[in-house]
């Protein structure tokens, strides 16, 4: 039997990566996992024992990704049907890293998703505070706290998110049948799965489950009806599955007061 979905996984030795490749197997769907670094590839490839989807590590260097059309040239390669942005200079390497994986790179992948028909998912893991205007659910307090503490300590990593996110929501407005999701968990732990908040938060600070973001990552991709969104994501108490479904049916969207809205 064919695979149900292809997915394409960018920045696939990620800490939540990891967590969503198994995910996505044992949905029955293949996953192509795209990592930098040769000596992975065996640790990575034990995530897709004993699932009946099947795993592909392939070894490419986004920061060598240069323009649409290399993103494309990997896309039309991996043939997916959805992709996943978990990739990130991870503060490693020259600032200008930065910007070249974390924005540039972004940008190029998420251009030529949208130029590819048989695309019809993308997930951007981006973070709460990327954004350029404060939303109407948060206080002046709050948004004046994060410009003054995150956005200025994390300058260069903002600038570059916040780029990449404005970009995939306006691209995604070119095809009616294209998904351009941006979750946006705050400061990411190692703790387990669990329940949630999703959607608009009236709170920017907080921790997010690396294992809850992975989690709500596959229920995005899986889920029907699903439009293109900004969903903010902490730990909290509500239910995954009915989380997704209640930000789906209520047409929630956290990019709600940006500019490009």
């Amino acid at each position: 039997m064919p695979a149900l979905h292809n997915v394409l996984l960018l920045g696939g030795s990620g800490k939540v990566a990891q967590l969503l490749t198994p995910l996505l197997l044992q949905r029955s769907w293949n996953v192509t996992s795209i990592i930098r670094d040769p000596a992975q590839v065996a640790n990575l490839e034990k995530l897709g024992e004993g699932h009946t989807g099947k795993l592909n590590v392939l070894v490419r260097s986004l920061e060598d990704v240069t323009s649409d059309a290399q993103a494309k040239s990997l896309i039309d390669e991996v043939k997916p049907d959805y992709v996943v942005w978990s990739a990130g200079a991870g503060g490693k390497g020259a600032p200008e890293r930065t910007f070249k994986i974390d924005r540039d790179a972004a940008i190029h992948f998420i251009r030529a998703s949208v130029a590819t028909p048989s695309v019809t998912k993308f997930v951007m893991i981006s973070f709460i505070t990327s954004r350029l205007k404060k939303p109407s659910w948060w206080s002046d307090e709050i948004w004046q706290e994060q410009l003054n503490t995150t956005l200025t300590a994390l300058k260069r990593y903002y600038e570059a998110k916040v780029a990449a996110d404005q970009v995939l929501y306006e691209e995604s407005k070119k095809r009616k049948d294209f998904a351009g999701i941006c979750l946006r968990p705050g400061a990411l732990t190692l703790e387990p799965a669990g329940k949630v908040r999703l959607g608009k938060i009236p709170v920017a600070k907080g921790t997010s489950s690396r294992a809850s973001v992975a989690n709500l990552t596959a229920l995005l991709l899986d889920a029907p009806g699903v439009k293109s969104c900004w969903l903010d994501m902490l730990d909290g108490d509500e239910d995954p599955e009915a989380a997704v479904k209640r930000c789906i049916a209520e047409g929630v969207d956290a990019a709600e007061g940006e500019p490009f809205y």
